[in-house]
Order: C-alpha cells, then sequence, then structure tokens
C-alpha cells in the first residue's frame, strides 16, 4: 500500500476513535447543566445527585478524549508535514486557541464541579457547570473551525513561499460552513449525550434500581433528545446540505448516488452505487424528492458526477454513499424513536412501556455509529482534496515516512487503544453499577455519624 493510502488509514483511525470520547463530553456538558440548573431552583437532592453522576461519567470520558487527542497533533507533523508546512498559518490559530482557552477552560471549572462541591455554594457549583459546558462547546468550536477552513477555505492569501496566510482571523472564525457546520455537530453530539442519559434510565428501570434516578434520565434524555433528533434534521441539516449541493457539487452528488444530471432528481433511499455503470444497482428511488429538499422545487435541476471530470470525484464514492445513508438513516430512527418515547412519557406511560425502555436501551450505540458516518461523509466527501480546491490530498502527506513505519504505529495504536477500551468499560461499568444513590448514601452515612 501506497505512504498516502497508509497515512489516511491510520489518521482516519485515531480521529475516529477519538471522536467517541469527545461526542459525549460535550452532549453530557448541556445535560449536566439542565440538571443543576432544575436542582439549583427546585432545591430537589435527587437532580443534584444526577447532575454529580453524570458528572462522573463526563470526567472519565474527558480523561480518556485527552488521551486519545495527543496522537493527532502529532500526526500533523509525521504523517502530514507538507500540509502543515503550507497550511499551518491558518489551521494552527484555531487549533493553538482550543488548548490555551477552551480546553484549559474546561479542565480546571471541570475539577471545581467533581471536587469543590464542599468548598462553593449552590449557585458558585451551578455556575463551574455552565463554564465546564461554555469551554466544552467552544472547545468544539475552534476544531470544527479548522475542519471547515479544508472544507470551504475563507480569509485566506497565498505568500511568496507558497504557504497559506489569513487575512481576516474574524472572517475566518465567522465561515458561513463552519456555522453550520458546528449546529448540526454539536446536535449529533446532544443526541450522543441524551441517548445516553436515556439508556442509562430505562436500564435501571427494567432491572427495577434507582428507580427515582431512572425517571430523571429518562425524562431529560428525551425530552432533549427529542429536540435534537428534529434540529440535526431541520433546520441544521437543512441548511448545512443547501449549502453543501452549492460550494461542493461534486460531494452531493456522489452522497446521493446522482451520476447523472437530472431535472426532477429522486432521492434513492436504497441501492449499490456502480461507477463502471454510472447506476444505482437495486435501487430504492422517491421521485423528485432530492430537487425538492436542494432547492424547494420538485422541477430543479441537480447536477450528476458527469458534470465534473473524473479525476475530482471523491476517491472512495461507495464508502461515501453507504456512510451519508446510514446517518440520515439512524437520524430518521432517532427522531422516530424519541417521538414515541416522548408521546409515552406524555401519557405517564412510559415506565410501563418495556418495549420502548428496551428500545432506547438498545440503541445507545447508535448514535456513535451515526456520528462517525457524519464525519467519515464529510472527510470523504472533500476529497480528493485536503483543502477543497486548492491543495490535494496526494501533496499533504509526509512522503519520507514510509508506508512500513506507518503501518508499525498503527498497530502499535491498535494494541493500546484496545487496552484504553477495556480500561474505560471497566470504569464505566463501576459508575453505573454503583449507581447515582451509592455516594449519597455514602455520605448521608457519614454525616449521621
Amino acid at each position: 500500500m501506497n505512504p498516502e493510502s497508509m497515512h489516511r488509514i491510520q489518521f482516519a483511525f485515531t480521529i475516529t476513535y477519538h471522536y467517541l470520547f469527545p461526542q459525549l463530553t460535550m452532549g453530557l456538558a448541556l445535560l449536566i447543566v439542565i440538571l443543576k440548573t432544575i436542582a439549583l431552583r427546585t432545591g430537589n437532592p435527587h437532580w443534584d445527585q444526577a447532575a454529580r453522576f453524570w458528572g462522573r461519567i463526563f470526567g472519565i470520558n474527558f480523561v480518556f478524549g485527552v488521551v486519545t487527542g495527543i496522537p493527532m497533533e502529532f500526526e500533523f507533523g509525521t504523517n502530514w508535514a507538507q500540509f502543515a508546512r503550507v497550511s499551518g498559518g491558518v489551521i494552527g490559530q484555531p487549533l493553538a486557541m482550543e488548548g490555551v482557552f477552551s480546553f484549559f477552560l474546561e479542565s480546571a471549572f471541570l475539577g471545581l464541579f467533581l471536587y469543590g462541591e464542599k468548598r462553593l455554594s449552590k449557585t458558585m457549583h451551578w455556575l463551574s457547570a455552565v463554564l465546564v459546558f461554555f469551554g466544552s462547546w467552544l472547545s468544539g468550536y475552534f476544531i470544527i473551525v479548522t475542519d471547515a477552513w479544508m472544507q470551504h477555505p475563507v480569509a485566506y492569501q497565498i505568500n511568496a513561499q507558497h504557504q497559506f496566510e489569513i487575512t481576516s482571523f474574524t472572517s475566518l472564525l465567522l465561515n458561513p460552513w463552519a456555522l453550520l457546520q458546528y449546529m448540526h455537530n454539536m446536535c449529533g453530539a446532544v443526541i450522543t449525550g441524551a441517548f445516553v442519559m436515556a439508556a442509562t434510565g430505562a436500564f435501571y428501570m427494567l432491572e427495577k434500581r434507582f428507580v427515582d434516578y431512572a425517571r430523571i434520565y429518562i425524562k431529560v434524555g428525551v425530552i432533549v433528545g427529542l429536540l435534537a433528533s428534529i434540529a440535526i434534521i431541520f433546520p441544521t441539516g437543512d441548511l448545512h446540505g443547501k449549502y453543501l449541493a452549492k460550494n461542493q457539487p461534486a460531494t452531493m452528488a456522489a452522497m446521493e448516488g446522482q451520476f447523472h444530471t437530472e431535472k426532477g432528481a429522486g432521492i434513492v433511499l436504497m441501492g449499490q452505487p456502480n461507477e463502471d455503470t454510472g447506476v444505482i444497482d437495486n435501487p430504492i428511488v422517491v421521485n423528485d424528492v432530492l430537487s425538492f429538499l436542494i432547492y424547494g422545487t420538485t422541477k430543479a435541476e441537480v447536477k450528476g458526477l458527469d458534470e465534473f471530470p473524473r479525476d475530482q470525484w471523491p476517491t472512495t464514492l461507495p464508502l461515501l454513499f453507504y456512510a451519508y445513508h446510514i446517518m440520515a438513516g439512524l437520524g430518521t430512527w432517532f427522531a422516530l424513536l424519541m417521538t414515541a418515547a416522548a408521546f409515552l412519557l406524555w401519557r405517564k406511560t412510559l415506565e410501563r412501556s418495556s418495549w420502548v425502555l428496551w428500545a432506547l436501551l438498545l440503541s445507545f450505540p447508535l448514535p456513535y455509529i451515526a456520528n462517525t458516518a457524519g464525519w467519515m461523509t464529510a472527510e470523504i466527501g472533500r476529497q480528493p482534496w485536503l483543502v477543497y480546491g486548492l491543495m490535494r490530498t496526494q501533496q499533504g502527506f509526509s512522503n519520507t515516512v514510509s508506508s512500513s513505519n506507518t503501518l508499525f504505529t498503527l498497530l502499535g495504536f491498535m494494541g493500546l487503544y484496545s487496552l484504553l477500551s477495556i480500561l474505560f468499560i471497566v470504569l464505566i461499568y463501576r459508575e453505573i453499577d454503583q449507581g447515582p444513590a451509592a455516594k449519597a448514601s455514602a455520605a448521608a452515612t457519614v454525616a449521621a455519624h
């Protein structure tokens, strides 16, 4: 295998594994603020203890996210040195701000939230949760600003050394692509957090354990999950899709399996893209829908891949097609499940509806799959460009690092991350098994003596 492919596989593996953790911390950050706010307003100790329980889960995820995020910083230099040399003047600034501002803000106040409750007033403890949330979401924004510039480069110039330089930092931060991608991505993170919380509540409810806390987790998880599942489709997904069709039409055509330009284009629900024949095998198509979704009319013309040179097609078109359809299909499932759960919650029958509780419990891995498929869609769709329209992927990798060296380190990461996965599962299982009331009971016992 050539060095470029090996570098891409290694970076894809490390970043995919890493993002399993930040998506939960960013989602839980908002949910913990909701729990703390209700606890502060009502004075109900169950809500406060629920927030502390999820704070511990957040802390475990945060640590693993930090550990798995460090190698990626080095991979810019070891695997993608040419890209870092040419574009470092642009992407280096938001990445540095992510570390200096948002990461330290999040980590500092996470320590106060986890260990400073006895030393802080209730209001200040609530404020520490808010600042953890702010730091977590600010961190996500700086990362997405970096990726959005690669997708849709703005506010740059090329200097005499053929390197990219920023012409307006404000324009870089307010890149329209970044704003749309950020809203869509954060809805995905909230869905992950909501499903994990609702699944934990469903697990406790089915086990008849910690029922008071289970009610809280299910209620918050279902309500927030429903809102996020709607928002990720409309408006965030709709707006992002229309902007993508305008600025990366070849990507949109590949995602939808649109090989030929067509008026009144239909949307392919299922099928297998065949690059050799330029058709979708065994398609299930809803006529006119794609034209309507992109342009607001069923008669609009949608560009197909035949409008673009073959060397500008996404390099792994079938994988892009499948990743996009997995993301979209799971997004539909999230909205349907959360709608059903919210209806039963409103009817006060959700606790007795074991089939929905089981569906919530078994669905908790699906947001991880959907978020991974969503990022695969974004990054594979950008190919063959590293910086869209300006720098091809083959121009950015480190050609002095051999395929065998990259394979060796990739195998090392796989082994190390396997051990980390086992440790993570053990720690999370212990917290869930002990439950949210365990530490509260212990504290009450100590106080009584």
